[in-house]
């Protein structure tokens, strides 16, 4: 099952993973990061619907996105 993890402290939650997820489960956390941006997530009980495609850390320009397959 792939596993996708997000390095928040360094989001500035520009929203390109979340256009490009094909599945439509990745969002925008309610917590501000350090830098005062709401980060990309994917809430917990949406992590198992994740295909292991890599779209949103291909996309990301920050690099905060790990796709583990």
């Amino acid at each position: 099952m792939p596993r996708v993890e997000f390095r928040e402290e360094r989001c500035k939650g520009c929203g390109q993973c979340v256009i490009a997820c094909p599945v439509k489960i990745i969002s925008f956390a309610d917590h501000l990061n350090e830098k005062g941006y709401k980060p990309a997530t994917i809430a917990e009980d949406l992590r198992s619907k994740c295909i292991g495609c890599t779209s949103c850390a291909r996309m990301c320009p920050d690099l905060v996105i790990t796709v583990y397959k």
